[in-house]
């Protein structure tokens, strides 16, 4: 039997509401004073908040510019903090996962300041990233704080905050490969955790008419879900109530198709079939799903059915030691093409 017990790291605090973004100096507080603060963040977020950020954190404000979420953006916002009291991720995954990784190995605080609500990276422990020695998320530390403007975020493209809705429908099938492997292998579940992010995910499964609409209370109870699906995953100890074989299913397309579809977007459509393997309501996944104007098949993606075949044939290669619904029903190539049809993913 796995250990029983395990180390559980959260944030802190969280400020959310509208206009808050104009409090981050307050909000970072002595991690900020008379030291430098490194922002990282990508040129588009810049060119909409750098005004904003530059006028509440003054001089201390050193600003990285973020062009991939890769080891070299974590290398150069890493040299760029020395002598630093906190590093700060302002925008959307890649921002904050190279901010997050940067501060985990410099030893420094970290701020997560989200532009868009795309996936749960925003409060989590975890970390994803190219030119790591594995194709999924390693561990970190989560943020000290989270500053969620609702103003920013309401305004981030569509397509970020549909993506956020497919990330949160995830947790349905990835604490249901939890309580698999629990059975199974005897790993350690925890019940909290697991109820936490199956109530995030609930937001969106069943308010998905509402939440698709995208007005401003629906984007709060979105970024809120994901703060709360990150805590999960410290409270876990693992990114267990976040994950299972619908991102295996996603990691695995990444590497074959890395330039088609956002993370939520592959892991919504993962969830879809991972569903119907687990003998839950598929159907009613992919309605919420289309609710909120998330893809649902490879095409919307721009994806083969070759590929999404071979993804899900291969997924459980990407963490063998991770015990899921795909390492209890060993995917063949034809019987991966009819779980694609079925369910209209193909």
């Amino acid at each position: 039997m796995a250990s029983t017990s395990h180390l559980m790291v959260l944030p802190t605090k969280v400020l959310i509401g509208d206009g808050v973004l104009s409090e981050l100096s307050e909000f970072i507080g002595g991690h900020g004073d008379k030291r430098k603060v490194v922002v990282a963040s990508g040129t588009n977020v810049q060119s909409k908040v750098r005004e904003l950020v530059d006028l509440t954190l003054g001089a201390r404000c050193t600003w990285v510019e973020v062009d991939a979420a890769d080891t070299e953006n974590v290398e150069r916002v890493i040299r760029a903090s020395s002598g630093s009291g906190c590093i700060v991720g302002v925008g959307g995954g890649k921002s904050v996962d190279v901010g997050k990784l940067a501060a985990f190995r410099k030893h420094l605080p970290f701020y997560s300041v989200p532009t868009s609500a795309s996936h749960d990276g925003i409060s989590s422990p975890f970390a994803s990233l190219k030119g790591l020695d594995r194709p999924y998320s390693v561990m970190a530390m989560p943020p000290v704080g989270i500053l969620a403007d609702i103003d920013v975020i309401a305004s981030a493209p569509r397509r970020l905050l549909s993506s956020g809705c497919g990330d949160l429908v995830s947790k349905l099938t990835a604490v249901r490969d939890w309580q698999l492997a629990s059975r199974v292998t005897r790993e350690y579940y925890g019940g909290y955790a697991a109820s936490l992010a199956m109530m995030s995910a609930n937001v969106v499964i069943e308010r998905s008419k509402t939440i698709g609409k995208f007005g401003r209370d629906s984007v709060r109870d979105l970024v809120e879900a994901l703060i709360s699906t990150g805590v999960a995953a410290g409270i876990a100890g693992s990114s267990r109530p976040c994950s299972g074989s619908e991102h295996l299913f996603s990691h695995y397309l990444d590497l074959l198709a890395p330039d088609s579809g956002l993370h939520g977007e592959k892991c919504g459509i993962g969830t879809i079939m991972m569903a119907k393997l687990h003998g839950l309501d598929w159907s009613r996944v992919r309605s919420a799903l289309v609710d909120v104007q998330a893809p649902v098949t490879a095409a919307e993606i721009g994806v083969s059915e070759e590929k999404i075949v071979e993804s899900l044939v291969r997924a459980s290669s990407i963490r063998p030691d991770r015990y899921t619904i795909l390492s209890r029903r060993k995917m063949t190539r034809d019987g991966a093409a009819e779980l694609a049809q079925s369910t209209g993913v193909v």
